[in-house]
């Protein structure tokens, strides 16, 4: 979108926070594109920060305070929703919730392959072709077997 954008164009955004993932972020994609390529920017849920109007001094300067204010508290919301999230993800895990998706039940030929490579008497490689698998999940899925660990 950047590289699309030209001067006098108008950027409608939703939120202030959708020009960057940080305070630095978001004033810096806002003086590229105002200063740098000259394009207008309206953001819908703060009329406050429409460049088309108030381009004079005054115009400006209360653009570029709303403006750190608002990337400061993006900022700042962001980081906390992401404290929440992570704390809620520990609080989760020490009830022993379990994550990702289940481990796919391992092959009916998988025993009598991992006994006999176990043993020497076959490869990894063989292994694994018998149990129809990639080497690297055979060895994974054998590491699993031989721990009594689940976790």
């Amino acid at each position: 979108m950047l590289r699309r954008l030209r001067k006098d164009d108008i950027l409608y955004i939703k939120s202030i926070d959708r020009l960057g993932r940080n305070y630095t972020e978001i004033l810096e994609q806002w003086r590229l594109l105002t200063k740098e390529k000259g394009v207008d920017i309206v953001v819908l849920d703060m009329p406050l920060l429409d460049t088309r109007r108030g381009k004079d001094l005054m115009g400006t300067f209360l653009s570029d305070i709303v403006l750190q204010l608002l990337s400061f508290v993006a900022e700042n919301e962001r980081l906390n929703i992401r404290q929440r999230q992570a704390e809620g993800i520990a609080a989760a895990r020490a009830r022993g919730v379990r994550f990702g998706r289940p481990p796919a039940p391992l092959p009916e030929s998988f025993d009598p392959a991992y006994r006999r490579w176990k043993a020497g008497r076959i490869t990894g490689t063989a292994a694994a072709k018998e149990c129809g698998m990639p080497l690297s999940t055979f060895r994974y899925r054998a590491e699993r077997y031989e721990s009594p660990d689940p976790a």
